[in-house]
């Protein structure tokens, strides 16, 4: 059972069949690739009122409606991590198709950290949880956090929605086969 600020979230059951942990596992570059097939939206995970912080993401998806919940994978080692647990809180911002930059930037090991990270990206403090909010965002989600499971080398943070927004005049934009793409409508 985990337990995150009152929250008890019964984990269940996990069984993993001993054949399926008895072959060699597929190779890095292969898995990587292989998975790239799927077409995802792209996102910024943020936190941290006072030293905010943010990641590129794609491992981000709707768990439920009645609770509210969503999840995002962040990896152990990213400064966000360690953020996200300490705050309790963090905001998912869903890129439209003009802020291909926005997501690399995010993507960038090598951007500014600390007061300067986003120095040179337009964001609010959002209202229930103080991380920003990306300016020209397709969408955008505040959550607290409900559990934290292990997920490999990354944690799975599930998350409780406490306010929305949105902007639906703009595209989104989309990562598959290793590269960003816009969405093309069929008209």
């Amino acid at each position: 059972m985990t337990q995150v600020e009152g929250l008890s979230v019964e984990a269940p059951s996990v069984s993993v069949h001993r054949k399926a942990l008895d072959h060699q596992p597929p190779d890095k570059a292969e898995l990587r690739s292989t998975l790239g097939m799927f077409a995802t939206g792209i996102t910024v995970v943020t936190a941290g009122g006072t030293v905010p912080c943010g990641m590129t993401a794609n491992s981000f998806t709707s768990v439920s409606l009645d609770p509210p919940l969503i999840l995002v994978c962040v990896v152990r080692e990213a400064a966000i991590h360690e953020e996200i647990l300490a705050d309790q809180v963090f905001a998912v911002s869903m890129l439209s198709a003009r802020q291909e930059q926005v997501a690399r930037y995010f993507a960038d090991h090598r951007r500014p950290r600390g007061d300067r990270e986003f120095d040179v990206v337009d964001s609010t403090p959002g209202r229930h949880t103080g991380a920003p909010i990306l300016t020209d965002a397709l969408a955008w989600l505040e959550c607290r956090l409900a559990a934290v499971y292990d997920g490999g080398d990354h944690s799975i943070f599930l998350g409780s929605v406490l306010g929305v927004g949105r902007d639906s005049e703009r595209e989104p934009l989309l990562y598959f086969g290793g590269g960003f793409h816009q969405f093309e409508a069929a008209h």
